[in-house]
């Protein structure tokens, strides 16, 4: 063998080595967005048998909360007039980190911005990148309105690298999924007086309510509870509840969960989702 052919060899041998198991910016951002972070739920514009998916992420219908705000989510396609398109990556980052705008001006809820804050640089990467190639869909969204004081900001300004638990890590690396990721925790934590999920008392408790064109929902107890949460409940009935939407007595559970959604999420990261569930301590919902 050649010095030239031996060094191509080791070359091509290092990059397969280097990129075993890894997912494309693009790819791993495509799974995030329509798996465990579900944004079309609410970015997507619902029709009369669903998302209307020729045209997702173009902006959703209203989410209204009591008389705290009316909430018109975005358009997040790459259009330049009505959506991102003339946003810069970094300007994508702020937003979804830090719930600021190009102007300035801050983005309200119900966007979980306690959870993006610790999205992993490496998924925000691929998030954006993804982001940048959905189909641009013009269709300019209604301003949100709020009945209640926004806060200057969401927190410090992140200037730190962030990473994600290691995966290996099926509790901690479950958490990283139910929290910054899909925050599960915001919607299945009770809030309290100032409109703030409990998370270091009630943590999963559930029992907040959600109305819509379905009716009334409650958020389920997410605990390890036997009476209230899913201590009785099999790995295999908490899965088909996360993916189908189908309670442990074949029940159909209501929106706003985005079951069509989480049906994408990888078997590992299922598993990794449910030992977390397991490690949540029983309490009951208040």
């Amino acid at each position: 063998m050649n010095k030239t052919l031996a060094v191509a060899v080791v070359a091509v041998t290092l990059a397969v080595w280097s990129g075993a198991g890894a997912q494309p910016a693009v790819e791993r951002g495509k799974y995030l967005v329509e798996s465990i972070m579900g944004c079309g739920n609410c970015h997507t514009p619902q029709g009369p048998n669903g998302p209307v998916l020729d045209r997702a992420l173009s902006g959703g219908p209203p989410i209204v909360e009591d008389k705290l705000f009316t909430a018109q989510p975005s358009n997040i396609t790459p259009d330049p007039e009505t959506g991102l398109g003339k946003w810069t990556e970094a300007q994508i980052k702020l937003a979804i980190r830090e719930g600021r705008r190009p102007d300035g001006t801050l983005i309200g809820p119900p966007m979980p911005f306690g959870q993006y804050r610790h999205i992993a640089d490496a998924d925000l990467d691929a998030v954006v990148a993804y982001l940048r190639t959905v189909p641009a869909v013009k269709n300019a969204v209604a301003k949100s309105t709020y009945n209640i004081a926004l806060p200057p900001a969401y927190g410090p300004p992140i200037d730190k690298p962030v990473a994600a638990p290691p995966v290996a890590d099926k509790v901690a690396y479950g958490a990283y999924l139910a929290g910054p990721l899909g925050h599960c925790i915001d919607c299945h934590t009770p809030m309290g007086a100032d409109h703030r999920p409990q998370y270091a008392t009630l943590l999963g408790a559930g029992g907040m309510q959600f109305p819509g064109p379905w009716g009334l929902s409650v958020a389920k107890n997410i605990t390890s509870d036997p009476d209230q949460g899913l201590g009785k409940w099999t790995d295999i009935e908490i899965e088909r509840a996360i993916r189908k939407g189908i309670d442990r007595q074949g029940q159909a559970l209501k929106p706003p969960m985005g079951y069509g959604y989480y049906d994408r999420i990888s078997a590992d990261d299922m598993a990794a989702l449910i030992a977390w569930l397991r490690s949540l301590p029983p309490l009951k919902t208040p």
